[in-house]
Parts: C-alpha cells; sequence; structure tokens
C-alpha cells in the first residue's frame, strides 16, 4: 500500500481474501513482520464455533489454525484474489507466495520474536477452549511452501514434512481436549471427559510441548484464574531487573467467578531447557483504575524489547468508545 503526504492511501494490494465458516476465532487479525526471514507473518484461529468441529487445525490444506508465511515481494499479479478456505482454492501465483510454519492452532493472539545470538526464538500463545491457556516457544521450524501441501493433497499423498504442530483440536495446552460439565453429585466438582481420544492420542507424539499453561479454574492464592491469553512478550530490557529474561503475559480478565470491577492479569515465566512445564508468577500492579473495569487486551515492545507496553480497554464491547488506554509498565 501506497501513502500520499497526508497518510491517504494511493493504492492497496490484496495479499489474501478469507472465508470463516463461523464468526469467531480468527486469530485476532494478527500480523507481524519476521526479523528473521523479512516475511509477513499471518495467524489464523481455526475457523470458530467450539472444539474445532471441521478438524481444520489439523487439516494440513486448510488455511484456518495456522501461522502462515507470506512473501509480500513477490508481485502475484492477482487485484483482487477469490475469497477461499482451502490453499488448493488459491491462484498458484498467490500459493506460491505463502509457506506454513505451524499447524494445530485454536485461537492465537500472535507471534513473537526474541534474538538469542544468531537465531530467533519464537513465542507464539493459545487461546483454550474451557481448560487452559498455553504459551509455546520454538527456535528451529521447516516452513513448508503451500504449493508442496497442495501437489501432497491432489495426488492423496500424506505430507512427509512435519509441521510445528501446537496440538489442537486433539489436545488443549499439555492436556487432552476436554468436555467439562456440572458434577451432578457435588457443585463443587466437575464432571471431565476427553473431548477427542483417539485424536489426543495420535497427536501426542507429534506436537510441540507447552512452555507454560494456566488454568481457568485455580484455587491456589498466588495463581491466576484466566479467561484469555491476549499477549506474550520476552522482557530484555534492565529497568525491571526481576522481569529481565523472562516472557510476560496478559490475559484479559480474571475468570467469570471474579467480582466487579473486572481486572486484567500480568504474569510472567522464566524460559528454561527442562523440557517440563514452566511455572509462573503474578506481576503486581499499583495502578489504580478506580470503579472502571479494566481488561488487559495486548502487550506490546519496543523494537530491542527493553520496554512493555499494556493495552487495558475499560469495557467488554468494542462499541463502547473511548475506553481504551495505553500504558508503559515501570518499576
Amino acid at each position: 500500500m501506497g501513502f500520499k503526504p497526508n497518510g491517504q492511501p494511493t493504492k492497496r494490494r490484496t495479499l489474501l481474501n478469507l472465508r470463516r465458516p463461523f464468526l469467531n476465532h480468527n486469530g485476532v487479525n494478527s500480523l507481524n513482520f519476521s526479523p528473521e526471514t523479512g516475511k509477513l507473518v499471518l495467524t489464523t484461529g481455526d475457523g470458530g464455533s467450539g472444539y474445532d468441529p471441521f478438524n481444520l487445525s489439523q487439516n494440513n490444506i486448510e488455511i484456518c489454525g495456522k501461522i502462515i508465511e507470506i512473501d509480500v515481494t513477490k508481485n502475484t499479479s492477482v487485484n483482487n484474489p477469490p475469497v477461499v478456505t482451502r490453499f488448493d482454492e488459491l491462484p498458484i501465483s498467490i500459493q506460491e507466495t505463502l509457506t506454513v510454519m505451524a499447524k494445530g492452532v485454536r485461537n492465537i493472539p500472535g507471534i513473537s520474536f526474541q534474538r538469542f545470538h544468531n537465531q530467533y526464538i519464537k513465542y507464539v500463545g493459545n487461546v483454550g477452549q474451557d481448560l487452559v491457556e498455553s504459551i509455546f516457544s520454538f527456535v528451529n521450524y521447516r516452513p513448508i511452501p503451500v504449493t508442496q501441501l497442495v501437489q501432497s493433497y491432489l495426488k492423496s499423498q500424506p505430507e512427509k514434512e512435519k509441521f510445528i504442530n501446537l496440538g489442537w483440536r486433539g489436545c488443549e495446552g499439555d492436556f487432552p481436549t476436554s468436555l467439562i460439565a456440572n458434577c451432578s453429585n457435588s457443585s463443587t466438582l466437575n464432571d471431565i471427559t476427553t473431548a477427542y481420544y483417539n485424536e489426543a492420542v495420535k497427536t501426542s507424539t507429534q506436537r510441540l510441548l507447552p512452555l507454560v499453561c494456566y488454568f481457568h479454574k485455580d484455587s491456589r492464592p498466588d495463581k491466576l484464574s484466566g479467561s484469555a491469553l491476549t499477549g506474550v512478550q520476552p522482557y530484555m530490557g534492565n529497568r525491571i531487573p526481576d522481569l529481565t529474561g523472562n516472557v510476560v503475559f496478559t490475559d484479559f480478565a480474571q475468570n467469570e467467578e471474579s467480582k466487579p470491577p473486572v481486572r486484567g492479569v500480568l504474569a510472567y515465566t522464566r524460559p528454561t531447557r527442562s523440557c517440563k512445564l514452566n511455572d509462573f508468577s503474578i506481576i503486581e500492579t499499583d495502578y489504580n483504575f478506580g470503579s472502571e473495569s479494566s481488561y488487559y487486551v495486548c502487550l506490546g515492545t519496543n523494537m530491542n524489547q527493553t520496554r512493555l507496553y499494556l493495552g487495558v480497554y475499560g469495557s467488554f464491547k468494542v462499541t463502547d468508545l473511548n475506553k481504551g488506554t495505553i500504558f508503559e509498565i515501570l518499576p
């Protein structure tokens, strides 16, 4: 897209037109340019509804439930791409601009990159269904060209190269995806049933294990009961020494049982090489929001990740205007 001096666009190029089967889980419309490859990274949700009813996130030919790289330097000569849900519905010239980084995404608040020597650590969050919110990290991956995926599909050949797989819908974070209902014998207990047993077993040997998970309901006093993960960022500054080298994350709001006014949550975890699920700690803030609710909707950094910025909205409804504020997190 080009711009006039007054900021008005002079021209635009449409890269993709995607159709979603449902209204939710669109991947939070996340777009980042990768400092590693220079490509535009698009994250897509699983298509919506609940429990990924069509299992789109694990289907290699479906665009939903993926992390996709777009080479914007390539001219596709397609001014108005067709509206699609599958990779094979795209014109060849657009297929040639796309590679897939990962699948098994439910709903993702974006991807962040942390430079580590001559490599980049990637952090992604996966918003949970009813049980947990999860954060994943990886360094190496093999992006698979969409043209290769389409050819394998057309020839009915299984794809030999393996994606980074976040595990959804068979697994929710570090656990089998579960159907949660009230227990008929006790009002304080839940009845939990594995939703997709066979898929959980199959995915368990293929998926990337999460760095950290936190529950929607957690009675431990030093932990949070979350609702939806909204941001993940590494912090490399020294102004807040206790956070240096940690991964900071935000949750939209404490769970529905919290008393008003509603508050979002800040927390952090320190990455380790143990391959075990990390613990995490809550970051207490002393800012007085008063009687207003404060939903934590996003988390950002500057280019060298030495400053943290928190986006807060004063209402659950985006149609309630003039409710947003961006704060810098200071010691």
